[in-house]
Parts: structure tokens; C-alpha cells; sequence
């Protein structure tokens, strides 16, 4: 890494927790959309465990395309077209139940690839100063929602075993791209001491 690159960003005294993507269409080995995900859910229950216990509020993103969707993110979906996966009423678009998700945490539906672009994200989380960042893919639309993070000055932190992607390589290389720019890369320890201690 260059020099003057690779400060911390820090983990502030107000922060919130997304899990982007994990719904059914990417976790569940049968979808077309499927990543190997199984650790993954496993290390993000238990930092949500401590999460919810801290009191710290969790949000969700599914990827959902609806007519407004599909019109919105036309190039996205010639590109992917195996997103079409997600449609509306579908189990695909339901978040893993895994996960636990409890009826007061929100599910934030999304079209393109951050948790911020054309959605109310933005606007929830206006009040934290910390965005912990969970979910699939490491590459994409982790590594989109951490730079929409930073640029709406939150803080990013991406605990490594809670993230994952369909390609170890890009998986690392996006690692190492947030680290060196947008985010600080941790264990998942030292993000659930830090969300124990913000509660």
C-alpha cells in the first residue's frame, strides 16, 4: 500500500449495521444467483446476536425488481440478467432466515447495486456516525454500499468473516481496495467488542 494510504477510519460512538443482500436469491444453493454463503450467515447471526443485544440497530437490503425496478436498473439487468431472479412475492427477494430477522429491523429494497443509490437508506441512517457492513457480494454491492458510506461520512467498518463473494480473488482484491480507501477491514471480534461497548 502506498504511502498515505491505509488510515483508519475508527469506529465512532453512534453505529448502525447493514446486511446487504443476503436474501434467499443469494444464499440459497439453488437460485441462479447463489454464492457459497454458508459461513458467512453463520459469522453475521452472531455479530447481529451482539448487535441486538448492544441495542444497536440493524438494518436489511433485498435486491427487488418490479416494473419501476426493472425499468430503473435496465442496464444493470442486460449485464446480469439472472437478477430477474428477484421478483416481487417471490421467496428469492425474503432475507435469509438465518439471520433472525426481527419485524422491527427494516428491509431496505434496492435496484442497483449500493444500499444508498435510490433508496431512503441514506435518510435512516442520517444520524450514526459508524455503518457497519455485512453481506454479499464483497466485490459488488458490499464494496458499492462502503463508498456510498463514506461519501455520506459515515464511517465504514466491514468485519472480514461476515462478508463473502462468488470469486475468492475479487473477494481479497476488494478487501484490500476498501482497506487501502474506503474502510477499515477487522475481525469479527473486534467489531463485536466495539458494538458491545457503543450499547
Amino acid at each position: 500500500m502506498p504511502e498515505g494510504f491505509g488510515g483508519a477510519v475508527g469506529f465512532g460512538s453512534r453505529p448502525a449495521v447493514v446486511v446487504v443482500d443476503l436474501n434467499r436469491g443469494f444464499t440459497d444453493p439453488s437460485s441462479p444467483l447463489a454464492c457459497a454463503l454458508d459461513e458467512v450467515l453463520v459469522a453475521v447471526r452472531e455479530l447481529l446476536d451482539v448487535a441486538r443485544g448492544a441495542g444497536v440497530p440493524v438494518f436489511f437490503t433485498t435486491v427487488v425488481y418490479d416494473d419501476v425496478g426493472e425499468a430503473a436498473a435496465a442496464v444493470f439487468l442486460r449485464k446480469v440478467p439472472a437478477l430477474r431472479t428477484c421478483a416481487p412475492g417471490t421467496p428469492w427477494v425474503e432475507v435469509d432466515p438465518r439471520l433472525g430477522r426481527l419485524e422491527t429491523e427494516p428491509v431496505i429494497s434496492k435496484s442497483g447495486a449500493s444500499a444508498f443509490f435510490g433508496t431512503p437508506f441514506g435518510a435512516m441512517v442520517a444520524g450514526f456516525d459508524t455503518l457497519v457492513v455485512c453481506g454479499a457480494s464483497t466485490s459488488g454491492c458490499v464494496r458499492a454500499t462502503v463508498v456510498d458510506a463514506m461519501q455520506h461520512g459515515l464511517a465504514p467498518i466491514i468485519p472480514r468473516e461476515c462478508v463473502g463473494d462468488r470469486s475468492a480473488a475479487a473477494h481479497e482484491q476488494s478487501l484490500a481496495d476498501i482497506a487501502g480507501r474506503y474502510g477499515d477491514v477487522v475481525g469479527l471480534a473486534e467489531v463485536a467488542r466495539a458494538l458491545h461497548e457503543a450499547g
